[in-house]
């Protein structure tokens, strides 16, 4: 059994399932908002959900807060109120806690960002994906390049100047300078994070039963170099596959996964990784359907203890999609096991070129992160 000397950073992820329509890339746990919210409901059920776990989680302060979707900007900034409020009444937080929501411009206006601060929320991650109209119709968007821009202008009147934007590429007959024009139109707006990565068809998908016509391999690498140049320029460092930030402005939640520290999810379909004081690391699976999320009977978890092989790969799968990896003596302090056991995968992948050749860091070099999925492989 794993041994820890102390247990990981804890966040909080919180599952808001409804979207205004279902968008034909998504493979998210995302259901259309066909009637009215069940708002009351679901902040009870929440809370709910989230007592269950105290027992497991006592005298652990939350270091970050993540409101995900669906499209949480559906619910009011009360509803939003009301969970934040729930939840301190629960769990200690940590001094400057980062408390994010993800908002799609086409659900909010400049009351709705202005009820979302005063609920406490202190962190932005607007879903714009381009600023192209023939792109948003292509991609299922509900907004449109104006409604994105305005978003991003009411955004900042109301008080939020740490915000991400989340900005696709590789978008079905986009050209590189579409691809260009997007990514220096969204850093005009001087965003203090940026998610940019390249669509990707999921199976479950429309797009997968439906493959639109998408550029080919060539172009999508000369998106992604003359990209990553232009942010670079901007000001925004990446440090994870498809994450930007200006300093200091790393997403402290998703840095958080990507160290495998310890996550809570709340909400349907949500999952958690916590340590526990047995020494086991145990994943939870929220039943996904909102409607039996709300129906305490059927408001079942799966659970699953990690192997030590479960814990090596996932270790790896998080920790190397940092772009200046990991001190070694992490993957013992997160996954209780001894670095001897990824000794010799280690030196294999050193030999390959695909890590870098530093005995203190578990780093992917150029190479690993070109093919980083043949190196997370190596792990299994």
């Amino acid at each position: 059994m794993p041994i820890f000397t102390e247990l990981p950073p804890l966040s909080l992820y919180i599952h808001l399932p409804w979207c205004v329509r279902k968008c034909p890339y998504c493979d998210f746990n995302s259901h259309e908002a066909k009637t009215d919210l069940p708002e009351e409901l679901y902040v009870a059920a929440l809370l709910q959900n989230l007592d269950h776990y105290l027992a497991l989680i006592a005298d652990r302060p939350l270091i970050s807060i993540f409101f995900g979707g669906g499209t949480p900007s559906l619910f009011s900034g009360k509803s939003i109120g009301q969970i934040l409020n729930g939840i301190a009444e629960r769990l200690d937080l940590a001094p400057q806690i980062e408390i994010t929501l993800e908002a799609n411009p086409g659900t909010i206006d400049q009351k709705g960002f202005h009820a979302f601060r005063e609920a406490g929320v202190n962190r932005l991650s607007l879903g714009i994906q381009s600023l192209q109209n023939d792109k948003l119709q292509a991609l299922g968007r509900i907004h449109d390049a104006d409604n994105a821009m305005r978003a991003i202008t009411l955004a900042r009147e109301a008080g939020f100047d740490n915000f991400n934007l989340d900005l696709m590429y590789g978008l079905p007959n986009q050209s590189l300078a579409d691809a260009l024009d997007d990514l220096n139109k969204a850093l005009s707006f001087s965003p203090a994070h940026l998610s940019w990565y390249q669509l990707t068809i999921e199976p479950n998908t429309f797009f997968y039963r439906h493959t639109p016509s998408l550029p080919p391999d060539d172009d999508l690498w000369e998106m992604q170099l003359a990209g990553q140049e232009i942010l670079a320029r901007a000001g925004l460092q990446q440090y994870e596959v498809s994450a930007y930030a200006r300093q200091d402005r790393q997403c402290r939640h998703n840095y958080n996964y990507w160290s495998f520290g310890d996550y809570l999810g709340i909400g349907a379909g949500a999952h958690s990784k916590l340590t526990l004081a047995s020494g086991e690391v145990t994943r939870f699976a929220q039943v996904k359907h909102p409607n039996d999320y709300l129906n305490p009977i059927k408001r079942q978890v799966e659970i699953k203890i990690l192997s030590d092989r479960d814990l090596m790969f996932e270790f790896m799968l998080n920790a190397l999609r940092l772009t200046d990896g990991v001190p070694l003596s992490l993957f013992q302090a997160r996954t209780g096991l001894s670095v001897s056991q990824i000794e010799s995968v280690m030196r294999t992948a050193r030999e390959r070129g695909l890590l870098l050749d530093d005995d203190e860091r578990i780093c992917a070099s150029v190479l690993g992160q070109k093919f980083l999925n043949d190196l997370v492989g190596m792990f299994l």
